[in-house]
């Protein structure tokens, strides 16, 4: 995918386009959506690109499926239509909506293999969760599952599978089993010299494609932080597959 030609944002990669829907990979440090900063976001990098490559009059619309917090990167999928929107959103809602991850922890879970459920608080204030163990105010149910799948220097390289979309869920769920993400010092990570990204990253979205309702996966193998490097490329890859369908 080609920048915008009156910006220097950096090119967005495409997974799958048709008519319909788009799935890209998302670059950490990019917001999924304008933000307070005012810096380049996903949203409004592929509605230019699509209104430069497809030679679009006027407005374009992309509809924003699922979110990806600023410092994580992987697949993402949007919507260029509203009816698309409308059918993807549902999904979600019906969780049929698939999303996988790989992140990189300190320590080792106590367990090798879990399925967490917790209640998350956000407090927008301060764009930080706190994540509880039963129902308590207007905290909500947050679900995961997570299985082990590599060790080495006192970290683990681990898939996660999502059944509930909190903000910051896999950071602060993990970070409450006392297995904080590298680099999420927000979360309790230690500091981390030679890693300043967050090691967590969107490896698959899988979803009923809106019109043909054929299920379809795109996938996004992790790269920039140096966390991933601490891998061998078949570890990389059966997390990454650990959970997809």
């Amino acid at each position: 995918m080609a920048a915008p030609k009156e910006s220097n944002s950096p090119a967005i990669p495409v997974l799958y386009e048709d008519n319909h829907i788009i799935a890209v990979v998302k670059l950490p440090g990019i917001p999924s959506q304008e933000d307070e900063t005012g810096d380049p976001d996903m949203l409004t990098l592929i509605k230019q690109d699509l209104k430069i490559r497809h030679n679009k009059p006027g407005n374009v619309f992309l509809g924003l499926v699922h979110r990806l917090d600023r410092p994580v990167g992987g697949a993402m999928l949007f919507a260029k239509t509203s009816k698309a929107a409308s059918r993807l959103s549902e999904a979600v809602r019906s969780r049929t909506f698939g999303k996988t991850y790989i992140c990189v922890v300190h320590g080792k879970p106590a367990k090798p293999q879990d399925r967490l459920r917790h209640y998350i608080w956000k407090d927008a204030k301060r764009n930080q969760v706190t994540v509880y163990n039963k129902p308590e105010g207007d905290a909500k149910e947050a679900i995961l599952e997570y299985k082990v799948c590599a060790e080495a220097g006192g970290y683990s390289l681990i898939a996660v599978k999502l059944h509930t979309g909190r903000s910051h869920q896999i950071r602060a769920q993990m970070a409450h089993i006392g297995c904080p993400l590298v680099a999420d010092r927000k979360y309790g990570a230690p500091n981390t010299s030679t890693v300043s990204d967050i090691a967590l990253w969107s490896t698959s979205v899988e979803a009923p494609h809106p019109v043909t309702k054929e299920r379809q996966t795109f996938r996004s193998v992790p790269f920039g932080s140096p966390a991933w490097s601490w891998w061998t490329n078949d570890q990389l890859e059966l997390a990454s597959t650990t959970f997809l369908t």
